[in-house]
């Protein structure tokens, strides 16, 4: 837990207060949602079961959420890239959090894993 501790509190502002953020708005979409660390990353699952991750963009230095079954969510606030499965959603450290956004997509993501 100190690792995953240590990942957020080493990011410099304002990209620690947003993951900070992001973090907390993740954890309370659901009682069964735990947070471990994968690849380095803050990593969260619904019952054991890899739901997103919290990461920050090498290029533009801004944080995303990467929704693991992000194929399945169509939302024009997710971006596909080059990746076959998984879809991000880009946040501006700068600017107020889309927070109705976020909690829609993420509790659509969880009705995947409900389902």
């Amino acid at each position: 837990m100190e690792a995953l501790e240590n990942y957020y509190l080493n990011k410099t502002e304002p990209n620690q207060s947003c993951l900070l953020a992001l973090r907390s708005i993740i954890l309370n979409q659901d009682k069964d949602i735990t947070e471990t660390q994968k690849w380095g990353m803050p990593c969260f699952c619904y019952k054991k079961k890899i739901f997103c991750y919290l990461w920050i963009d090498k290029k533009t230095n801004e944080p995303y959420i990467l929704m693991v079954e992000g194929k399945l969510l169509d939302f024009p606030e997710l971006e596909e890239g080059d990746r076959k499965k998984m879809k991000v959603l880009r946040v501006n450290p700068n600017q107020d959090l889309p927070l109705k956004t976020i909690e829609t997509i993420l509790q659509k993501a969880l009705e995947l894993y409900k389902n």
